[in-house]
């Protein structure tokens, strides 16, 4: 395993590349006085030129209350038939932003807004990350894990991932 920690606009692209790649992550959101995240999965919409991730979801959820007593967030995705792993912390911004709320509806956010577009309860949620964790390899899962089984066996020392923190 190497590690290779990454800045600036580096960094950025590391991370766009994974979540776009990957899509549906678990966004955590805390509950004032717990320690316990609240965690629900979310399909990213864009991942902009500057890091940021954008969601659409809802007011009337679990994960809105959060976010208005504490506007910290973790986001985890997951993707292990590839090896590919990233967390990623955060600031979260919500706002009703009509503009991009036409920009991100598909045929998907009807199942979630009963009133379409013009749902009340429709948010748009702006994370903004501070630093993230990834951990990636360049090859499958089979590949990776034959080259961990080589190791054991013989001792050699075969490259089986990166991983690094993502200072953005």
């Amino acid at each position: 395993m190497s590690t290779e920690n990454l800045t600036n606009q580096e960094a950025i692209e590391k991370l766009r590349k994974m979540v776009d790649k990957i899509d549906i992550g678990m966004l955590c959101s805390f509950k004032k006085d717990e320690k316990r995240p609240h965690a629900v999965p979310m399909s990213r919409q864009e991942v902009d030129e500057e890091g940021n991730i954008w969601y659409l979801f809802s007011k009337a959820s679990e994960t809105f209350e959060n976010l208005q007593k504490d506007q910290q967030v973790t986001l985890i995705y997951s993707q292990p038939k590839d090896y590919e792993f990233i967390t990623i912390n955060g600031n979260a911004e919500i706002s009703r932003d009509e503009a991009r709320i036409e920009k991100y509806w598909n045929k998907m956010m009807e199942g979630w807004f009963e009133k379409g577009k013009e749902d009340p309860n429709i948010q748009v949620l702006k994370i903004v990350p501070s630093d993230a964790y990834y951990w990636d390899s360049e090859s499958n899962k089979l590949v990776t894990l034959m080259k961990v089984a080589a190791n054991a066996i013989t001792g050699n020392n075969f490259e089986v991932g990166r991983d690094g923190k993502l200072s953005l």
